[in-house]
């Protein structure tokens, strides 16, 4: 019996995992130290794996020194699209850092062993809460999807034109301070208040120590202007996504 291996396929999925893997590498959750490593090498040949037949198709490399651009050309741009993705989803816990220094909760750093850095009180809650509402509405597929359609723009041979990028990254962190920024600012315009109007009662009163008994109240403040924020996250989260996949389609030419 004659067995027959369609060497194009397999060749195919190989590039096509190495982008995957690298977007896996630095993108969140999928990036966290929670998930294994090779639970993320199964996902990331999964996924290639729907693509394969197809990208089988376009040209392949025909030799060794080929071959290690493709891969090398792959992993810059799973690695690319996976820091900007990451960027754009990182808003929300970045959003929550805000708040912790306005309301005095980032005297309360820890280090994250899974994210392998020091997180504050509401930065890790809300980048918490950004992963569950990005796993709950189906965001996280629309994200995968939008990785899994730069292959028909984005060839597997040959260096990628990073000529645009630049551009890309520079509109996503400007996205980044600004999403942050007015998630936050309502809630710290109100904490600024506060804080003033301390510190005029100290001037006035000073025997009453008012910052000693006035920072429970502005604790409490904090916690229900952030119980009043929550109902416009799910609309941040798909706002997100849709960034994300907007600027994954201009880095690969399809925009």
């Amino acid at each position: 019996m004659t067995l027959s291996v369609d060497g194009a396929s397999y060749l195919a999925l190989l590039l096509a995992s190495v982008r995957v893997i690298a977007w896996l590498a630095v993108v969140p959750p999928f990036a966290s130290r929670g998930i294994p490593a090779m639970a993320k090498v199964v996902l990331a040949l999964g996924l290639s794996m729907a693509m394969a037949p197809t990208l089988a198709e376009q040209p392949l490399p025909d030799d060794a020194i080929a071959l290690g651009v493709s891969v090398l050309a792959q992993a810059i741009i799973g690695l690319g699209m996976g820091y900007v993705t990451m960027l754009l989803f990182s808003v929300i816990g970045a959003a929550g850092a805000l708040i912790d220094v306005f309301g005095g909760f980032a005297l309360a750093q820890a280090f994250d062993p899974l994210g392998m850095n020091m997180n504050t009180v509401f930065g890790r809650f809300h980048q918490m809460l950004a992963t569950a509402l990005l796993l709950v509405t189906g965001g996280h597929l629309l994200v995968i999807g939008g990785l899994l359609s730069t292959f028909r723009y984005l060839p597997l041979t040959g260096m990628p034109d990073v000529d645009g990028w630049p551009d890309v990254l520079v509109t996503a962190f400007s996205m980044f301070f600004t999403i942050a920024v007015q998630i936050a600012l309502p809630m710290i315009a109100v904490l600024f208040v506060a804080d003033l109007a301390l510190a005029l009662l100290t001037k006035v009163a000073p025997h009453l120590n008012a910052f000693n008994v006035m920072f429970p109240a502005k604790v409490g403040l904090t916690l229900l202007l952030l119980g009043l924020s929550f109902p416009m996250l799910p609309d941040t989260t798909e706002r997100i996504v849709e960034l994300a996949n907007e600027a994954m389609a201009q880095m690969a030419g399809a925009a």
